[in-house]
Order: C-alpha cells, then structure tokens, then sequence
C-alpha cells in the first residue's frame, strides 16, 4: 500500500519521536525528503541523517535527532503544503516564522531551500513546512 503524503509521514515521525527523546528515528527515503533533511541539518535542526536498507528493502534513512539541555531543538514542525492544497509563496511574501527564530522550508526552481536562502536567492517557491 502507497503512502498519500510521505512528507507529512517523515515530519509526523520526526515530531513523536522528539516528542518521546528518542535519539534517532527512521523515515522512508526519497531524493525530496533527503533534501528537505538536509535543509533541517544545515539549519542546525538536526545532527545527522544516514543512509540505510530497511527490512523489505526499501530505501530509508536514519535521522540523529539533536536536543539543547534535554529539550527538543524543533518545538514544531508543520506541513503546510499538502497534496489537497499546494501553498505558494512569491520571494516578496514569504513568511516569516516567529519573527525569524523559526524556517520556512520551500521547494523552488533551484532547489529546496530555507527561507532565508529563498530571499537571498531571489526565488519563490512552494512552502513546504514550517519549523520552529
């Protein structure tokens, strides 16, 4: 059986395991999703992410969750694009997240990107998720 929204899968599994201070947590692999934990990583949301075979074969990578004085460093991470409704952003609207503490991620013509990253580039884009 397929997934409707693995994104939303990887995010949701990121969060309960934070949630629960796991150390580590495997999300199903896509080329999308390793870019979009990459972004987390470059941000400092993240320590590391691994590749790995899960046991039926399927791609999966094993991401090293990172805590600051035994509190989670992502205190929310939302989806906000959805397959149902695909949210856009112009690099003149782009939001900003708890007055720049937090990152919007976004997928544009360049790539998937940070919203600071998005601004400095001059691009707009779909707004993946929000992270605080």
């Amino acid at each position: 059986m397929s997934m409707t929204d693995p994104i939303a899968d990887m995010l949701t599994r990121i969060r309960n395991a934070q949630s629960n201070r796991f150390a580590t947590v495997n999300v199903y692999g896509s080329k999308f999703g390793k870019s979009i934990l990459e972004v987390l990583k470059r941000e400092g949301y993240i320590k590391a992410i691994d590749d790995h075979t899960g046991l039926k074969g399927e791609k999966m990578y094993c991401v090293e969750l990172k805590y600051d004085a035994g509190q989670p460093v992502i205190a929310e991470i939302k989806r906000i694009s959805k397959p149902g409704r695909r949210t856009y952003s112009s690099v003149d609207h782009m939001p900003k997240i708890m007055n720049g503490l937090g990152i919007a991620i976004l997928s544009t013509s360049k790539g998937v990107m940070s919203d600071a990253e998005a601004r400095q580039a001059q691009v707009g884009g779909e707004v993946i998720c929000h992270v605080c």
